[in-house]
């Protein structure tokens, strides 16, 4: 591992994220919480205003944590991750057109795969690196949208992330997975429901960010396939992807607020937050599972993890919509 830290140190930096986004969170529910509030909109299942300023101490705790375990290479990474949180906490104290934050998306991307994957992979490769990026780093923001989902995500998807990294002897890329893991677990004991703080676009963009960057990191060094953080994060991903392509064949404005995704649609059918987060923690968990089978078999066992992978996606998509059709009887009847 390339670090300017003392090898003693190293291991401080989840630590020192997870104490640092905590102590932040804390102070600013004190202070500026009635400042810069989420109001519930056509998109909320909230019903009352909530501070969208965690992205601020989750931001805080990992940039703290990077001088412990982040190689001084990785500054394209860093300095992408900056300017998406700068952009994306301006556009959550004073708005900013969709096209102008969509395009610092793509800047941050960019300069993200030219300074860390360009040379090593091919110019094809880096279009479609740039591109997932983009996508997984707007798709966290959309998911955004119950109380400890989000953070939720975060702790499970970046924790097998280190798990898979520590097995292969990548100690950078476990310890910063471990560090943003921890950062979003001091978050979520704010944010689960019922949540006293959100994200806001400026730590749900950084998430989706990191876990792109991260993911693609581990390919190129040979940690990981694609396969393996795609299906971390798949509960997410699918969710996204699916809803919004719906709502594009649709002919709806897909990018406008909404409630179609299958998490607010299992909410809105009676389950409630607190029951939607803990069965989407499950699918988090198993998705995880498959993940790290798919990571340690041989590639005759491989296309029988993918088939089961699919399953379980189909599987919980027919049971939202048992859910809501079980709700509408409920409903009919009374």
């Amino acid at each position: 591992m390339t670090s300017w830290v003392p090898p003693y140190l190293v291991s401080w930096g989840p630590i020192v994220a997870c104490l640092v986004t905590w102590f932040v969170l804390a102070i600013l529910l004190r202070t500026v919480s009635d400042r810069v509030l989420d109001h519930p909109n056509e998109r909320s299942l909230h019903q009352q205003p909530v501070p969208r300023i965690g992205g601020v101490g989750v931001t805080a705790g990992i940039a703290v944590s990077i001088p412990f375990v982040s190689p001084p290479e990785w500054w394209p990474l860093w300095l992408g991750a900056a300017l998406l949180v700068g952009v994306s906490f301006l556009d959550d104290l004073v708005g900013l057109p969709i096209l102008a934050r969509l395009i610092m998306h793509f800047v941050a991307a960019g300069g993200f795969v030219a300074g860390l994957l360009v040379g090593r992979i091919g110019i094809g490769w880096a279009v479609v690196a740039i591109v997932a990026t983009v996508w997984m780093t707007n798709l966290y923001n959309f998911m955004d949208g119950m109380d400890g989902l989000a953070g939720g995500m975060a702790v499970f998807g970046f924790g097998f992330l280190a798990c898979a990294s520590w097995l292969a002897g990548n100690t950078s890329l476990t310890l910063m997975s471990l560090s943003i893991g921890s950062s979003a677990g001091a978050f979520l004991f704010f944010n689960f429901p019922p949540a006293r703080i959100f994200l806001g676009d400026a730590g749900s963009t950084a998430f989706g960010f990191l876990a792109a960057g991260l993911g693609l990191i581990g390919w190129r060094d040979g940690t990981w396939s694609l396969w393996f953080p795609a299906l971390v994060f798949s509960p997410f991903v699918v969710d996204a992807t699916l809803t919004l392509l719906k709502r594009a064949l649709q002919g709806e404005q897909f990018w406008l607020a909404h409630r179609t995704h299958y998490y607010q649609r299992l909410v809105l059918s009676g389950w409630g937050h607190r029951k939607t987060v803990l069965v989407e923690y499950g699918l988090m968990i198993l998705c995880g599972m498959l993940a790290w089978a798919y990571h340690v078999a041989g590639d005759t066992v491989r296309p029988g993890i993918l088939g089961l992978w699919a399953l379980l996606m189909v599987s919980g998509m027919l049971g939202i919509h048992m859910a809501e059709r079980m709700s509408a009887r409920f409903r009919s009847n009374r």
